[in-house]
C-alpha cells in the first residue's frame, strides 16, 4: 500500500468521523431546543444526549458516506442522522416552537464551526510544521463540513430543514410541502450533482467561514 493510498485512508477515516459527530450534534441541537421548549418526546426517546451514535441512521449517517468518502463513485456526497421526532404539545407556541427547533440543527453546526476556530487559535495550529500543519487541516476539515451541512440543511427541499422553515413561515402551503416530501429525495439527489450546485453552497457558507476567519485568521490566508 503506497503512501497515498494510506493518506487517502487517514484523511477519509477522519472524514467519516467528523461527520457522524457533526450529524449527532446536529440532531441533539434539535432535540435539545425541543426540549427547552417543553415537548417531552425527545426526551422520552433518549435524543437529548451528546452521544453521536443516538443519533446515528445505520444507512444515512455511516454506510452510504463511508461509499461515497472511500470508492468516490463520482456523485457528490450525501448523509443524513436519525430524525428528532417532536410532538408540538403547546397549541399557542406550536409555529414559534417548530422554528426554533428546526434552527437549533443548522445552530449547532455553526456553532462547531466557531468551536473549531478557536482550537485553532488555542493551539496555535498556523504554526508551519508538519503536527501543527495535520491539526490546521484537521480544523479546517470540520469547518468545512459543518458550515456545508448548516448551508445544506437550509435550502427548501424536504427532508432538509428549510423546508419546514417555509412551511411554518408561509412560503410552502400544506399541499406543496407535502407533495415535495414525495419526491425530496430524488430532487435533492439530482441537485448534489448539478453543475453549479457547489457554487450555490459555497456562497451559502461564506458568511459562516468569515464569522470563523474572525477568531481564527488563518483559516482565510491572507
Amino acid at each position: 500500500m503506497d503512501v497515498a493510498t494510506i493518506e487517502h485512508l487517514r484523511w477519509g477515516v477522519l472524514q467519516l468521523i467528523l461527520l457522524i459527530i457533526s450529524i449527532g450534534l446536529h440532531e441533539f441541537g434539535h432535540a435539545w431546543a425541543a426540549d427547552l421548549r417543553g415537548d417531552p418526546l425527545p426526551r422520552l426517546q433518549g435524543r437529548v444526549t451528546l452521544n453521536p451514535f443516538a443519533h446515528t441512521d445505520p444507512l444515512g449517517t455511516i454506510l452510504i458516506p463511508a461509499v461515497m468518502i472511500f470508492l468516490s463513485p463520482g456523485f457528490g456526497i450525501i448523509g443524513w442522522g436519525k430524525p428528532v421526532q417532536i410532538s408540538l404539545p403547546n397549541p399557542k407556541t406550536r409555529r414559534a416552537d417548530d422554528i426554533i427547533i428546526t434552527l437549533a440543527g443548522p445552530a449547532m453546526n455553526v456553532l462547531l464551526c466557531l468551536g473549531f476556530a478557536l482550537i485553532g487559535v488555542l493551539t496555535d495550529a498556523s504554526h508551519n510544521t508538519a503536527a501543527t500543519s495535520n491539526i490546521a487541516q484537521f480544523l479546517f476539515l470540520g469547518i468545512l463540513l459543518n458550515a456545508s451541512l448548516a448551508a445544506f440543511n437550509l435550502i427548501p427541499i424536504p427532508p432538509l430543514d428549510g423546508s419546514r422553515l417555509a412551511l411554518r413561515l408561509g412560503i410552502y402551503s400544506e399541499e406543496i410541502f407535502q407533495t415535495l416530501s414525495r419526491w425530496g429525495f430524488f430532487i435533492l439527489l439530482i441537485a448534489i450533482n448539478i453543475p453549479g450546485f457547489n457554487t450555490v453552497i459555497m456562497l451559502m457558507i461564506s458568511p459562516i467561514l468569515w464569522l470563523s476567519a474572525l477568531i481564527w485568521p488563518h483559516l482565510i490566508p491572507g
